[in-house]
Formats: C-alpha cells, structure tokens, sequence
C-alpha cells in the first residue's frame, strides 16, 4: 500500500512541472518573436555567448535557492562575489605564478568562510536572515575597497593562465558554462539523492515538524549559507576571469537578479519549495530578455522597469499555484 503523502509529493512534482513547461515555452517564444526580427540572434556563436552570459547568474541563482528553501534570504551573496573575485585577482596581480586550480579552490575557501559568517549568526544568534545579510552586503563590498585600496586589476595584469581557463571551449561551449553545469548537477543531487538534502526542503516547508523529527534548522540554514558563500567564491573568479577586470563595484546590484531568477523559476520566498531546473529556466529566462531588449532598442531604465514587472508577475503566479496546489492536496482522498 503506497504510503500517506505518496499523492501530496506527486501532486507537488506535477505542480512543479507545469511550471516549468510554461516557463520553457516562454523562453521559446521570445526566441521565436526574436528570430524573425534579428536572424543573428540564434546564431550559435551568439547563443554561446547568452549561455556564457547566464552561466554566472545560474551559478549564483542555484545557490540562492538553496538558502531561500531553508526560509532564509542572501543579499551578500554579489558582494561575496565581488570580494573573492577581487582578492584571487590581486592574488594573481601580485603572484602570478599561483597556478588557477589553486586559486579556484581558494576562491571557493573564501566564499565558503563568508557565507558561513552569515551562517553562523543567523543560527547561533536566531538574527533574521534579512538583517544579518543586509549587513555583510556593506561589510563585504566595504572589503573590496580594502583590499584593492580603490585601485582596479586590468587585464594586462593578470596573467594569460588567468584569463583563459574560462574560455577554453570543449563542444563549442567555453569552461565558464561547464562549470554551471557540474554546479547545477551537483546541487541537484544534493537535494534529491541526500539526506541532507531532503532535511533542507523539511525545514523551509516546516519548521516546527522539522524539530520534532529532530532536524536542527539552524544547522540546515548554516549548511544553506556556506553551500551558497562556496557557490559565490567560485562565481568570483569567474567572473572577474571572463570579463578581465576586478573593480571594487563588481556585480553591484547583481543580488536583485539573482533572487529574481530564483522567484520567477518558482522558488518560494516562504521556503520549503522550489528545483533547480525552475532555477536555470529562471535565469535563462532573464538572460534571454536581458539580451533581447537592447536589439528592439529599450533603455537601460525601462528595462529595470521589465524586470521588476517580472519578478512581480512571477510572485502572483507562485502565490496562486502554492494556494491552487495545498487545495489539491486537501481534496485528495484520505488513504
């Protein structure tokens, strides 16, 4: 006999898919609202480029996710990028016989300890998410300064090892968007084949049954926030490699996006529910519009205008489906 909430876990998935298939049908139909107008558009070296484009706003947006599922929310996490990409890149000014591995896997060390940093205080401190992160954000981007004293690192002070690993290309597709790819795979079976995993999306969807079954949630947000530091360390060098330059207002404001991307790709501000192909058709979707909009000749400004309809949108929409799907299940016969 299957067991009680066989059917409310199925109808969950299936809500989950539905979403998802009309989030990939939106981002085929501005595709194909495009193509007609700007033919070059889909042309693979510039769909490449789309995909390097994304490639760091999904990198960042599944480590969101992670974070906004344990009920939590990250505003530091562009800022934990800005710092590690800027260490690793005078780092690299200054030493530049430190081969890339070593400093990738400093990058994410670093990422690691800031988001852990958060971590630790919203758990040891039972501070709120918001509150802690909205602090760090300064203290982080304050850091930048610190440490490049105000000064950017250029492309001809960073060594050719630096700057090429993110372009080496394997099937057309440069390292930057393998990467993202072993990122999103490897967060995927985090949350589905662990038990850690599973603890994370108990304790964001509810918390009080989560402490009854002896999961310590604080432990599950700490876990979130340096899974989420680590994911933003990585994202720093590659950043500051693919566009060739640290500066100390990198990624500024790039929060806001990644958030968005997590909204519109289903995740839910409440926690407790949300996947990591929502995610990546989140962001892709973003990225798509991002590209799109400069071609039919839009301003920067309304563009922020667009983006914000979106994510409102999206917020509606993830509103009603989380109503419609908690009354599907409540009109499931009892087994």
């Amino acid at each position: 006999m299957p067991e009680p909430h066989t059917g409310m876990l199925a109808t969950i998935r299936r809500l989950n898919l539905t979403r998802e298939a009309g989030l990939f049908g939106l981002i085929l139909l501005a595709l194909a609202l495009i193509a007609p107008l700007y033919p070059a558009f889909l042309r693979p070296a510039n769909l490449s480029g789309l995909l390097d484009d994304t490639a760091l706003l999904i990198l960042l947006a599944v480590g969101e996710m992670l974070v906004l599922i344990s009920r939590g929310v990250d505003l530091s996490i562009a800022a934990n990028l800005a710092l590690t990409g800027m260490i690793v890149a005078s780092l690299n000014q200054a030493y530049p016989g430190i081969a890339v591995p070593v400093l990738i896997l400093l990058a994410i060390a670093i990422g690691a300890a800031l988001g852990a940093i958060n971590g630790a205080l919203i758990w040891l401190l039972r501070l709120p998410s918001i509150v802690v992160t909205l602090g760090t954000l300064s203290i982080y981007r304050g850091a930048v300064f610190l440490v490049s004293h105000g000064k950017w690192v250029n492309s001809n002070a960073m060594s050719p090892a630096f700057l090429g690993f993110v372009r080496l290309s394997f099937g057309g597709i440069t390292m930057l968007t393998w990467v993202a790819v072993a990122v999103v795979a490897a967060i995927a079976f985090f949350l589905r084949a662990t038990i850690s995993g599973r603890n994370l999306f108990a304790a964001g969807n509810n918390p009080g049954a989560s402490i009854y079954a002896g999961i310590d949630i604080g432990w599950m947000q700490f876990v979130a926030f340096t899974i989420a530091g680590a994911i933003s360390g990585l994202a720093g060098y590659l950043w500051v490699s693919r566009f060739a330059v640290a500066y100390t207002d990198i990624a500024s404001g790039f929060e806001l996006q990644v958030i968005a991307a997590c909204v519109i790709g289903g995740v839910s501000i409440t926690g407790g529910v949300g996947t990591v192909a929502g995610v990546v058709l989140g962001a892709l979707f973003l990225g798509v519009i991002k590209n799109a909009l400069p071609l039919v000749g839009v301003s920067p400004f309304f563009q922020m205008a667009v983006s914000g309809l979106v994510i409102t949108t999206a917020v509606i929409v993830n509103a009603r489906g989380q109503k419609a799907s908690v009354r599907r299940i409540l009109e499931q016969p009892a087994l």
